[in-house]
């Protein structure tokens, strides 16, 4: 019999095999070790628990074909039930399709929803989209989003477009455009903010990010699209691809975003939830991408919310 119905699996040695390679170490072990919190599976690799060809690795690592992963014993909770997102939710991601091809889908992501579970989540986007379409057995995220942002979102079909994706993001030769509504009237024009972003955990566990010299490289490009009393419409061009970056940068620039409850400006985010802003103002508007081999640009556009475009029509009368 199985005690609390768990079983503690045996050190597993896996070859990867040409559908896996590109995959990112930590993913794999999230699809091998199902059950098992996304926090331990990062700690069994700090810990050089898991190994690559017998040697460390980060979470980032990316596997090839041939690779041999060591899998330590790990209690793995039995299979349980899946749990099944409200109706309501499935009816969002039904509607949310933008486009799709034979090699990706592309959503326009709702607002509140996250793109995977995990940290108290029990599904975000890609676990849902597993549900609505089960004949999909390889679909993998490209890339996230935060949860409170909206906006376009790739979902490779199969393991091969997920590596052409993965490396037209590493070349910046995807082109990722956002709409942004910020504090302030800002008279700039263009700005690019060339600041360091560190991550940080606060003492009751929340995640935050800082402009700090020790953290990462992190780029974003700014362009005003309007100008209202006490607000500015901005597109953003993140350049790199750092946790938060668009809303730590917005804050640097003195103007954070409205509606952002982490960096934002709480007297300001008080006045704009008075006119209905729920949520953040921050929306993925495009990407552009060219399939290697292929003479034209994929481009997909995800329009605003509708809660959003009366929002700026309000603001458009009164200016």
């Amino acid at each position: 019999m199985l005690d609390n119905q768990k079983k503690t699996a045996a050190v597993a040695l896996v070859e990867v095999d040409e559908g896996r390679e590109g995959q990112r170490i930590d993913n794999f072990l999230l699809g091998r070790l199902r059950g098992v919190p996304r926090s331990y599976i990062y700690r069994i690799l700090r810990r050089g628990e898991v190994r690559v060809n017998k040697g460390r690795v980060r979470a980032s690592y990316r596997l090839q074909q041939g690779d041999v992963v060591r899998i330590p014993p790990v209690r793995v909770a039995e299979q349980a039930q899946p749990v099944k997102p409200h109706e309501r939710v499935l009816q969002q991601l039904r509607e949310a399709l933008l486009t799709e091809d034979k090699r990706w889908f592309a959503l326009n992501k709702p607002s509140g929803l996250a793109v995977h579970g995990g940290s108290g989540l029990n599904y975000g986007v890609i676990e849902a989209m597993r549900l609505l379409k089960p004949e999909e057995h390889q679909m993998e995220l490209v890339h996230r989003l935060d949860r409170e942002t909206s906006g376009c979102l790739l979902i490779a079909r199969r393991r091969s477009a997920l590596r052409v994706l993965h490396e037209l993001l590493r070349n910046n030769k995807m082109d990722k455009r956002y709409i942004a509504l910020l504090a302030g009237r800002w008279e700039g024009r263009r700005a690019d903010v060339d600041a360091p972003l560190l991550k940080n955990t606060l003492q009751g566990g929340e995640r935050v990010v800082r402009v700090n010299s020790n953290g990462k490289s992190a780029l974003t490009r700014f362009r005003v699209l309007e100008r209202f009393s006490n607000a500015t419409l901005v597109e953003a061009k993140p350049v790199t691809g750092r946790t938060h970056q668009i809303r730590v940068h917005a804050a640097h620039l003195g103007h954070p975003i409205l509606g952002d409850e982490k960096y934002g400006e709480p007297r300001a985010n008080k006045l704009f939830r008075g006119l209905g802003l729920k949520r953040l103002f921050l929306h993925a508007e495009s990407l552009r991408f060219r399939w290697p081999d292929e003479r034209q640009d994929q481009c997909i556009k995800a329009p605003l919310e509708s809660s959003l475009e009366r929002l700026l029509k309000q603001l458009r009368l009164e200016n």
